[in-house]
């Protein structure tokens, strides 16, 4: 039996692009949290910050491995750290496995999150994000 990979290859242009869709997604959470209204459900909003962290994290992969996680969310934090090394801190590693870690429940599952939840998330995602950028510029 071949053995499947859970990662694809790909190159600059898919760096640049992904880095595009992150900063897109960025954007959107912010602007969600924003204008929510008093009683509005946190989960869309989590939903973008969660899909922010990992167009983030896909832009780093790509960039310094060439390589981007497939469809096992839970190995994107795995992935960071075997292309980054001692290069991804532990707070950026906590701020990502957060974000991961609530990604079914919010998206798939039928908890609501408050907008207070959302909020936290958006202030993980702010830190992992500013931190991304700087990878992403060196």
């Amino acid at each position: 039996m071949a053995r499947t990979r859970s990662t694809k290859k790909k190159d600059a242009a898919y760096v640049s692009g992904r880095l595009a869709v992150a900063r897109g997604y960025l954007k959107d959470a912010r602007n969600s949290n924003a204008w929510s209204d008093p009683g509005d459900i946190g989960n869309p909003s989590i939903s973008t910050v969660i899909n922010c962290a990992i167009a983030y994290a896909d832009a780093i992969t790509a960039k310094y491995s060439g390589e981007i996680n497939q469809g096992d969310h839970g190995a994107v934090v795995k992935l960071l750290r075997a292309a980054l090394g001692n290069e991804l801190p532990h707070r950026q590693e906590a701020n990502l496995m957060a974000l991961l870690e609530q990604k079914d429940e919010v998206q798939h599952g039928s908890r609501l999150k408050t907008r207070e939840d959302a909020e936290r998330a958006l202030e993980r995602l702010e830190e992992f994000a500013a931190w991304a950028e700087m990878q992403l510029m060196k």
